[in-house]
């Protein structure tokens, strides 16, 4: 009888083990910090590592508004200064899940047949007047 229970005692041991590390590999179902170990058991570390992340996040978003009015990818880079701020920061990581949500539902829609039907008759008569006015020679006073 003691070795049916210590038979169910290591595979409850086992299953814990295997629920721990398959929580690892699903850091991004979990909210909260992604600091290593060392960095979240000191506060002072943590401070500064959470000041760190915030002014490099910063940096980038920072970079990534300039870049809507001058020349390069102004959304990209946004979205990867909040991608991190997400690694310190629930709010980030919020707002990174909806604006997933919302890319997501935007694809699907686009993907719609009808609906990409419609986008290419509309792209199609937004262009034929403008080919027109180029045929014509422009617009001549």
């Amino acid at each position: 009888m003691n070795s049916t229970n210590n038979k169910q005692n290591e595979v409850a041991v086992t299953v814990a083990a295997d629920s721990a590390a398959g929580d690892e590999r699903t850091a991004e179902g979990k909210l909260g910090s992604r600091a290593p170990g060392f960095i979240r058991k000191s506060s002072l570390l943590r401070l500064g590592w959470q000041v760190g992340v915030f002014v490099v996040g910063l940096a980038v978003v920072g970079a990534g508004i300039a870049m809507l009015v001058l020349p390069g990818p102004g959304w990209l880079v946004i979205f990867a200064g909040m991608a991190i701020w997400a690694t310190e920061f629930v709010w980030a990581q919020i707002f990174l899940r909806w604006t997933r949500r919302k890319v997501t539902a935007a694809a699907q829609r686009a993907l719609d047949p009808k609906v990409r039907r419609r986008n290419i008759v509309l792209t199609t008569a937004g262009l034929v007047p403008h080919q027109a006015t180029f045929a014509l020679g422009g617009l001549r006073r």
